[in-house]
């Protein structure tokens, strides 16, 4: 059985390595995100990042995780990310019809430069959105005090707009423009 603070500190170093920084270790992953699970624990273990990351507490993090943020291939044999990659990665997602309404969570400092700009990914390749507004006021809370946005998906998708979801649920769409904007 993993500790509570082992799993977080193998979670967050996954989300480094499998979203951000795969060079930080030497591993190489493919154009869709995946990474070999043998190799990634090699490395992990050659580099120094990490001590005690083995098969099992690898799989126990994957399927432990509240936010479902990684995914292993059908036969076990790969890792990747669910989402939020920085590196350029095709997840082979299917453009999908989004609810009316989704919700962007954020930190209430950063609601002016959105106002002005609309949400854009940053850092990442696409733009966050949740389902339901207790889960983006979730994410809002990690920024700092959270708010909570309002983004008219339906219009959006009928104005071209494309939307994905990805394999834990997460809406992604590559920008949201200010005029499909409100506060929750």
């Amino acid at each position: 059985m993993i500790s509570e603070k082992a799993f977080v500190r193998f979670s967050k170093f996954l989300s480094l390595v499998l979203r951000h920084r795969p060079e930080l270790i030497g591993l190489r992953l493919d154009s869709q995100g995946w990474a070999n699970v043998d190799e990634l624990i090699e490395k992990a273990a050659t580099a120094g990042r990490v001590t005690g990351l083995d098969r099992a507490t690898l799989l126990a993090i994957v399927s432990g995780s509240d936010k479902q943020r990684f995914a292993l291939s059908s036969d076990g044999l790969r890792i990747r990310a669910s989402q939020g990659h920085s590196v350029s990665v095709d997840l082979q997602l299917s453009p999908k019809s989004p609810p009316a309404k989704l919700y962007h969570g954020t930190a209430s400092r950063y609601l002016k430069a959105i106002f002005k700009t609309g949400l854009k990914p940053q850092r990442r390749q696409y733009v966050h959105l949740s389902a339901d507004p207790e889960t983006a006021t979730a994410v809002g809370t990690r920024h700092g005090f959270p708010a909570v946005l309002i983004v008219d998906a339906s219009r959006m998708a009928q104005d071209g707009f494309t939307f994905y979801q990805a394999d834990n649920g997460v809406w992604l769409t590559e920008q949201v423009p200010v005029r499909y904007l409100s506060r929750h």
